[in-house]
């Protein structure tokens, strides 16, 4: 089970890299789709920090 959260944080940031790219290419054709596409980015590096301080937590508590 803890492959599948692992594997599951880096879709987060697989999700990030593609609203990066996607924000590049569509920067001077529609300003306000990049902005929105900049924030999804941010949102989805945030949680994989986030979903992986909490599985590395769960995990340490649970070895004790």
């Amino acid at each position: 089970m803890n492959k599948f959260w692992k594997i599951f944080e880096y879709g987060y940031l697989l999700i990030a890299i593609v609203f990066i790219v996607e924000t590049v290419l569509h920067w001077n054709i529609d300003r306000d789709k990049s902005y929105l596409m900049l924030l999804f980015a941010i949102v989805a590096i945030f949680m994989y920090f986030f979903k992986r301080r909490f599985r590395n937590k769960f995990q340490n508590r649970n070895k004790e």
